[in-house]
């Protein structure tokens, strides 16, 4: 062998050598990161910090290919600004945004990436949820995001204050009738209304019913929309958008004017729902129902937040019928993909990891039903165990699949200061005062759907007309 054979030779060798080396060395796959961005719902309080970087560590652990990375806005408050500036610098720019609410969505509505094709491509199963609750992510034919943490809205009621007037509690079940008087009558909020009067008493211990009842020395009520918002109350009667589609009219339709009617006639008329002054008193606090001193309150499940220092028994009943048709509105909690992400297919496993494998994790911190049904019965041995005065949890997927649609906080052109505006006709129904008469709310809804529409047609200018004044 020569020296030239030999050369060629040493020469394969050392390449076959190399390429062996590098045939058994593990070849690592450039890591996709993914930011989830926290702040525009829950989520940013001192507390919530650890559990959500749980979260990113176990999720990272099982998804090498991906570098989750966690972005926590200082707070609630700035969570918007801080949200906008990372959209707009171009760096850290989120992927995955939440959890946020509806109306967290609907103030950034155009930032969220369609995922119907994501869901498509991976065969993801949407069947396991409600219509109502995967209808809340639609507008049209686009999805925009998963079902993950649910508060239905239901009837919470002070079993003592019922116990005290010898009356039969609100339902457990749907269609279920309510025993009064003697009678098997709709569970309506007629009835409610009805039985709101008999739980409603004076210093003197005079009922609302009764002649000498005096409105002025109220100690308790029998109903309050707690902490409402007037969309909420007027989905109550039933769901409907604040926009016709086809005709771009602002609509305020007569289930909706028939809620404002009574909430009014329940405040100034029969004074079994606290006014604005009331709500506001040292008898309400901490607030209305927990306070002990109020017999019902309609509120979504959420609420249990707040309940942790009243004495009394409580539990929880089924809200009423409008017409016979039950449409309690209900929160929602979810996840939104920002349009923007240069890995639409990586945030998307982010997305479906965080509503699946960890949604239990975090729906338990953050105190929210979860939407998946197999995970429910874990959350609610939770609540029981917190809550032993409760029986009917049971109501809460009935509640859910029963939830008024569209969303009351679904949107429609220049939505900030339209849902302002619904805010100021709640403040005037709360604070109209004793004079004031049922032709006077049909005036200010006439007056509520013309500035909506002003708004909906002519986004930059100013309303003609004043909102509506509180009387003194």
């Amino acid at each position: 062998m020569n020296k030239f054979t030999r050369k060629a030779v040493l020469l394969a060798v050392a390449v076959f050598t190399i390429l062996a080396v590098v045939g058994t060395t593990p070849v690592i796959a450039a890591q996709t990161t993914i930011t989830w961005f926290v702040g525009l719902g829950a989520g940013t309080k001192p507390e919530d910090l650890k559990p959500q970087q749980d979260v990113v560590d176990k999720f990272n652990a099982a998804h090498p290919d991906i570098d989750l990375k966690l972005t926590v806005a200082a707070s609630n408050q700035v969570a918007g600004d801080t949200f906008t500036t990372l959209v707009a610098s171009g760096t850290n720019v989120p992927d995955v945004v939440g959890p946020l609410g509806v109306e967290g969505t609907t103030f950034y509505h155009d930032s969220w990436l369609d995922i119907a094709p994501l869901v498509a491509k991976t065969k993801y199963d949407l069947k396991q949820f409600s219509d109502s609750q995967v209808k809340v992510n639609q507008e049209g034919d686009k999805l925009y995001g998963i079902p993950f943490g649910v508060y239905p809205g239901v009837m919470f009621y002070n079993k003592d204050l019922f116990d005290a007037a010898g009356l039969a509690y609100p339902p457990s079940k749907f269609d279920e009738k309510y025993k009064l008087d003697g009678k098997d009558v709709d569970w309506s909020w007629d009835t409610a209304y009805t039985i709101a009067k008999k739980l409603t008493f004076d210093k003197a211990g005079k009922d609302a019913t009764d002649p000498a009842f005096d409105p002025t020395n109220i100690v308790q009520f029998g109903l309050d929309q707690q902490w409402d918002t007037e969309r909420s109350d007027m989905q109550t009667y039933g769901g409907a958008p604040v926009i016709d589609a086809k005709t771009g009219k602002v609509l305020i339709t007569a289930n909706w004017r028939a809620e404002a009617q009574d909430m009014f006639k329940a405040i100034w008329v029969d004074h079994s729902m606290p006014n604005q002054t009331y709500e506001n008193s040292d008898l309400l606090k901490p607030s209305a129902f927990a306070s002990g001193k109020v017999a019902m309150g309609r509120v979504m499940l959420w609420y249990t937040c707040c309940l942790a220092d009243l004495k009394a028994k409580w539990d929880i009943g089924v809200q009423p019928s409008y017409k016979g048709v039950y449409t309690p509105p209900s929160d929602v909690d979810t996840f939104r993909i920002y349009k923007g992400t240069k890995s639409p297919d990586a945030a998307f496993t982010v997305l479906s990891y965080l509503t699946n494998e960890a949604a239990l994790d975090l729906l338990t911190h953050y105190g929210s039903v979860p939407a998946r049904p197999e995970l429910q019965s874990k959350f609610i041995e939770g609540l029981s165990k917190a809550y032993p005065s409760v029986t009917n949890w049971s109501i809460i997927g009935p509640s859910l699949d029963h939830a008024a649609v569209p969303h009351h906080q679904s949107s429609y052109p220049n939505y900030a200061r339209g849902q302002q505006r619904f805010s100021d006709f709640n403040t005037w129904l709360r604070s109209a005062g004793p004079t004031a008469k049922p032709a006077d709310v049909d005036t200010q809804l006439d007056k509520l759907q013309a500035d909506i529409q002003t708004l909906v047609d002519n986004p930059t200018k100013a309303l003609a007309t004043a909102a509506p004044t509180a009387a003194k």
